[in-house]
């Protein structure tokens, strides 16, 4: 058996039925709880999986009282005081362009996220004539933008060393935090302090929490912040891609969005700018969810190009592809999937969006995202079986879009539209009879006063969240009919990281029942084999663990079935492929004989998508 010392904070496993009983599930983080509305998400047709992923980003806005008591949210005093305290010290960066910058940082879905906000108000920055004061850090650098690279996000040291050159997150925290007189930190995140990671970090002496609680400390002398409101369990357990990472869009861009638009008055943001930001973004959640027949329509359509071994294509324009590309790599990580089952492409001009644009050149297939890239690697070998699904709205080029689609037609009838409008535009007959279906998300002229550039701004912060919230919803629901998700877990994560790693782990305990003990002996069966697990591997730190399992393909139902059915890793493998979908190889293992301990049987999955 393995060496206990580096799994000393993962808890022994519960009695059967006992998860929400016991103390495990009470002591998970919020963000890797199973949320309740969704338990049975893997038995809902796609209308209702739409109606239940729209009920769980509709908690982000749930005020105190309404759930969770216990916990401060979006719209609680002591989250509001915080956002305003940020939003006037990036107003003294505004007031001294030459004296600051304000660096967005993340691994992963977060990453993404400062990117994309670092375009938007660079590009903010530029129409009102002013020197754009905002970059990003993403781990991994400007290649995890357009790729799954997951593991990148581990290394503090690597987090610092970014940070330096930048003038990962808890190596830059600690950093900040020992040179105050340069960096000010913010800490975005969505569990309480007490509830942060607490497992070591390899090349590191703190624990995140460790960091957490010293920002904390540091708060109270307004040297450093921590924004951590509870928005409640994600649909699809643990997916910090969906609320998570629309949360950071909403927190961030609401206090830069009244920073600026103070800024020039003299004066500081006020809790009822924000409240009026706060409240369109809300707004902006009944608009986009008003399409949820159109949106069910859709995901059944990409589950169904999936389920044919076809491919689909997000191609967005402008900031929209940004959304597009974001949505089809996180589906790599999330579902097991290959990085050209969902694939964002931007249409329009990024020469200035990157800070390394050079690291995507020339890198291989899985780093293209852009226009000609589309043209010459995607249309010429598109098929009938692929779908392509255009994202963009009447402000763009039209007739560039009617040209591509009109391309892309030639080749498939799978094409669908998400298209953004204001108040008083029409999609022009022509191109609108060339879709079967489309998606059409109309806008208020404006949903609060705003002036000038503010406008646009504003405009693109709704489409963006509305297309994320559409594409999330889409591509997670698609993966549901394909049978990838038990109850609401991610059955078919890849792992790559250590988040991911400890996730493993949990759903092995979760369903086979199975001792922590087992359950790690055969996660690292899984992820070696053919190796032999000697003591040497099972003496190794998580990182190699890891380093193996990324180039591994269905490594937790494999572990899962070896374990409920008693049975060697290759006939586990053999099993599993032999299944109509990772779940019902699993399903079959949980019904099956030679099962020691555990809940009772899952319901039959539902058929084939038709």
């Amino acid at each position: 058996m393995p060496s206990t010392k580096r799994f000393q904070h993962v808890i022994e496993t519960p009695k059967p039925g006992e998860w929400e009983l016991s103390g495990y599930e009470a002591a998970m983080r919020i963000t890797e709880k199973s949320n309740p509305l969704t338990r049975d998400l893997d038995k809902a047709d796609a209308g209702k999986i739409v109606q239940l992923l729209g009920q769980c980003d509709a908690e982000i806005f749930q005020e105190e009282g309404q759930a969770m008591p216990a916990y401060q949210r979006l719209y609680s005093e002591s989250v509001l005081t915080t956002m305003l305290q940020v939003a006037g010290k990036v107003q003294e960066v505004l007031k001294e362009p030459d004296e600051g910058l304000v660096v967005l940082s993340g691994g992963g879905t977060s990453g993404r996220m400062a990117f994309l906000m670092s375009v938007s108000f660079n590009q903010l920055m530029t129409g009102l004539g002013q020197k754009p004061l905002y970059t990003y850090l993403i781990a991994g650098g400007d290649r995890s933008v357009v790729a799954s690279r997951e593991g990148k996000e581990d290394s503090a040291l690597h987090g610092i060393e970014e940070l330096k050159k930048a003038p990962f997150v808890a190596g830059q925290m600690d950093y900040c935090m020992d040179n105050t007189a340069v960096f000010l930190p913010v800490l975005v995140g969505f569990n309480p302090v007490n509830m942060a990671r607490n497992d070591p970090i390899e090349d590191w002496s703190s624990t995140f929490r460790q960091v957490a609680e010293r920002m904390q400390k540091m708060q109270e002398k307004q040297e450093a912040f921590v924004l951590n409101p509870a928005v409640g369990p994600e649909g699809l357990s643990g997916s910090s891609r969906m609320k998570g990472g629309s949360t950071t869009k909403i927190l961030l861009e609401t206090l830069l969005l009244a920073a600026h638009k103070t800024v020039d008055r003299g004066i500081a943001a006020s809790p009822r700018c924000l409240l009026e930001i706060l409240r369109t973004f809300e707004r902006a959640h009944k608009v986009t969810y008003s399409q949820s027949s159109k949106i069910a329509t859709l995901m059944k359509q990409v589950s169904t190009s999936l389920e044919k071994k076809g491919r689909v294509h997000l191609v967005g324009w402008q900031n929209l592809g940004i959304i597009a590309i974001m949505d089809g790599v996180e589906c790599i990580h999330t579902f097991g999937a290959d990085f050209r089952d969902i694939r964002g492409f931007l249409i329009g001009d990024h020469s200035d969006m990157f800070n390394q644009k050079a690291e995507l050149t020339n890198q291989g297939p899985q780093f293209t995202f852009s226009q000609e890239d589309f043209l010459t690697s995607i249309l010429p070998s598109l098929r009938e079986i692929d779908t392509v699904i255009f994202i963009f709205t009447l402000d763009d080029n039209l007739t560039e879009v009617q040209t591509l689609v009109e391309q892309v037609k030639e080749k498939t009838s799978n094409i669908q539209a998400l298209v953004h409008s204001t108040v008083g535009q029409s999609l022009p007959a022509p191109l609108k009879k060339l879709f079967p279906s489309i998606i059409s998300i109309m806008w208020p002229l404006l949903f609060f006063e705003y002036e000038g550039n503010f406008v646009q701004v504003w405009r693109k912060f709704q489409r963006e969240l509305s297309t994320k919230w559409v594409l999330n919803t889409v591509s997670t629901g698609a993966h549901v009919l394909l049978g990838k998700i038990l109850q609401n877990h991610m059955l078919d994560l890849h792992i790559g990281n250590s988040k991911l790693f400890w996730r493993a782990l949990a759903l092995l305990q979760r369903f086979s029942g199975q001792s922590k003990a087992l359950c790690i002996e055969s996660l690292l069966q899984a992820i070696h084999f053919p190796q032999p697990l000697t003591d040497e591997i099972r003496a190794a730190p998580i990182s190699s663990h890891i380093q193996v399992a990324r180039e591994k393909k269905q490594v937790i139902p494999v572990a899962l079935v070896s374990l409920l059915s008693r049975c060697s890793i290759p006939t586990a493998q053999a099993r599993v492929a032999a299944a109509p979908s990772v779940c019902e190889a699993v399903r079959n293992a949980l019904a099956g004989p030679g099962r020691k301990r555990g809940a009772e049987p899952l319901e039959a999955s539902r058929p084939a998508v038709q």
